[in-house]
């Protein structure tokens, strides 16, 4: 309650700052555009690629997150086939993303460019932002920029929120599904006088039944209730400075295991065996920050940035007879000077300093010590250099000190020549550096039978170099208003340094070490995308993806539980006035190398191809939009995903080989209420 309480303390602070003095920004602080521009998810969701900016990203739209249920982040993901989607697990229901073939963990999290969802907040990160609440989301693969720092190993996902200047004064959605989960969202833009504007957002999620489809006495998802609440402000200046500042909440509990677990049945139970296995998690977060812009001169050629940002989250739980607690404390604070000296010269340069203060207690091993202070005192320059719309140069350095790994250099560069108006190519390459958290890297791990093993002298530094580029080809063809495109992706990344989790040295353990030999993952995409006719879209995707890490006893092997590739195909057919709408997607999902003693237990090697289909249809009347749609039409589930789920309580119970979808034909209904000003 305390820190709570200076979280608000935080913000009343800033609050009463901007009432006694005038200030400005743009957007939010002054912004790399290169880093926020590229694959375009437009109006319709189609999608177009920017022709100008120098990195390749992914933008899913406002109305590409409408097409199918899209509950939260996590679920969002589905019409990409840059980001896959999974369950860490199959009792806690926590989603875990891949990026470029490596966990989510080395993906950097941003909310309009503030590093989020960070130590004991991010295993149900994904799962606490509700996808109603954002306008975009951006996907940038490779180490792109280094002014958020030097932990955007694999590239970035960033959220635009809702914005206080809306033109909406309510927007409410409602939602339920076949799987008994059903949520509500409501936001309010309110624009105060001609300074000071206002959004709110709330959220409440809940899954009210549990139920077991095949039959293995375990909850296929958990008993859930979710509830968020946001309040982000804008001041804005006739001088042309500008202001945001917010607070957000989070309460998350969850209930799973066994079909006859009920709450708090952990309690007291010692050695008793016959107890009924379960799973219970409580996240409470609360997150307060301030950005502020000011310009330097009447042209707004220089700039000032400040950015601020104190987020406070504990974490709670029990696996069986596993405790988990964990707490964080993380500030960070960034001050952004950006000179744009003529249309050709740009300088962004600054300082960046971050605190974490991580508590953490896990029954999982003895005479071990999990808490961590680690502080941060970095100083960042970047440099772009533009040529009309045919070059552009952005090389950037990040010098940070740590408390715990001493200095840290990471150098970063992207490049886009366009020999044609029609023919594009993009480069990009740096350097990223993250310190491991074992517990929530691999919550997984907790839904197993194992002990944890930790070797002694176990560095936590993570250390990589991500380079690769992007080759994009217009094409005349189909809609002229939509222009088709051919892209093609490669990146590669390489380790110097990293943490494994390995499940498969010792059948008792889960073994932390680190890497002994070579881990790199190469990845290859190719997105086509054309409207044959007007308002229909077709975006074609496919990506395979080369893993390979060296794991104690077995050398240099594919990586376990990575998707070997993944195709996507999304169809959009919207009528005139976009009155009616019909979305489409197919999935293809690749083979994943199985852990030996999981492909020994289901007597293959790998797991199977298998397709998922996904399909909704909306209606807009005027100010309201009915949806109803399906989810796994194929109705394709990952049969006994829980090894030894008759005899949770012994060394090889597993729960953590998830390759597949749990659950097996969803179908949800809703609708989208929008007061227009």
């Amino acid at each position: 309650m305390k820190r709570i309480c200076l979280s608000l303390l935080f913000v009343a602070v800033s609050c009463f700052w901007l009432s006694a003095r005038p200030v400005s920004l743009r957007d939010t602080v002054p912004e790399r555009e290169e880093e926020l521009e590229g694959v375009v998810v437009s109006g319709r969701s189609n999608s177009t690629l920017s022709r100008v900016k120098s990195v390749k990203t992914e933008i899913i739209s406002a109305a590409g997150l409408c097409k199918m249920a899209c509950c939260a982040l996590a679920e969002s993901f589905e019409n990409s086939a840059s980001v896959t989607v999974g369950y860490s697990d199959a009792v806690t229901g926590a989603r875990q993303i891949k990026l470029l073939g490596l966990s989510g963990t080395y993906t950097q999290m941003l909310d309009e460019n503030r590093p989020v969802m960070r130590d004991i907040a991010a295993p149900f990160g994904l799962q606490c932002i509700p996808g109603q609440w954002l306008e975009s989301i951006q996907i940038a693969k490779g180490p792109a920029s280094v002014i958020n720092g030097v932990e955007a190993v694999t590239g970035s996902i960033n959220m635009e929120h809702r914005k206080p200047t809306d033109e909406t004064p309510l927007f409410l959605q409602l939602y339920g599904g076949t799987d008994a989960m059903f949520e509500g969202n409501a936001a309010s833009a309110l624009q105060i006088n001609e300074k000071w504007s206002v959004i709110n957002l709330a959220h409440v999620g809940r899954t009210a039944s549990k139920m077991d489809h095949n039959k293995d006495g375990f909850r296929d998802e958990p008993e859930d209730l979710h509830l968020d609440f946001a309040s982000r402000w804008l001041y804005y200046s006739p001088g042309g400075t500008q202001v945001r500042f917010g607070v957000s909440l989070i309460s998350d509990n969850r209930l799973g295991g066994q079909m006859d677990y009920t709450k708090d049945g952990y309690k007291g139970m010692g050695s008793d065996i016959t107890v009924p296995w379960g799973s219970e998690i409580r996240n409470r977060g609360i997150d307060a920050y301030t950005k502020i812009g000011i310009p330097l001169d009447p042209e707004q050629k220089s700039s000032l940035g400040i950015v601020l940002d104190f987020d406070h989250h504990e974490f709670d739980s029990n696996f069986g007879r596993k405790l988990f607690n964990g707490a964080h404390d993380n500030f960070f604070a960034n001050f952004i000077y950006q000179n744009q000296f003529n249309e050709y010269h740009r300088l962004n340069a600054g300082i960046t300093a971050r605190m974490d203060n991580i508590r953490q207690t896990a029954v999982v091993l003895k005479d071990f010590n999990a808490d961590r202070k680690e502080a941060v005192l970095a100083g960042f320059g970047e440099y772009t250099y533009t040529l009309d719309d045919k070059v552009t140069f952005v090389g950037g350095l990040n010098l940070e000190y740590n408390s715990l790994h001493s200095w840290l250099f990471s150098p970063r560069v992207n490049f886009k020549y366009s020999f044609t108006d029609d023919l594009i190519v993009r480069l990009i390459g740096g350097r990223g550096y993250r310190t491991a958290n074992i517990f929530t890297d691999n919550l997984g791990a907790f839904s197993t039978g194992r002990m944890f093993s930790i070797d002694s002298n176990l560095d936590y530094l993570e250390d990589a170099w991500t380079y690769g580029g992007n080759v994009t080809v217009y094409l005349p063809i189909g809609d002229e208003s939509n222009p088709s495109y051919l892209s093609f992706d490669y990146f590669h990344n390489l380790f110097n340094r990293q943490v494994i989790a390995d499940q498969e040295y010792d059948l008792d353990c889960v073994s932390f070490y680190n890497l002994d030999g070579r881990s790199f993952t190469n990845t290859y995409q190719v997105d086509f995308s054309v409207d044959p006719v007007e308002r229909f879209n077709i975006v074609a995707t496919f990506r395979y993806t080369d893993a390979k890490v060296t794991m104690k006893g077995q050398g240099l092997v594919e990586r376990p539980l990575t998707s070997r590739f993944k195709g996507v195909l999304t169809m959009q057919y919207a009528t005139p006035m976009n009155i009616w709408t019909f979305d489409f997607t197919a999935q293809l999902n690749g083979p994943m190398k199985l852990p030996y003693f999981a492909a020994d237990a289901w007597g293959m090697e790998t797991s199977p191809v298998y397709p998922i289909l996904y399909a909704q249809v909306t209606r807009k009347f005027r100010g309201v939009d009915v949806y109803v749609g399906g989810e796994n039409l194929t109705n394709f589930k990952q049969k006994d995903a829980i090894l030894n789920a008759d005899n949770p309580y012994s060394s090889g119970f597993n729960a953590s080989c998830v390759w597949g979808p749990l659950m097996g034909v969803k179908v949800y209904a809703g609708l989208r209420f929008t007061l227009w000003k």
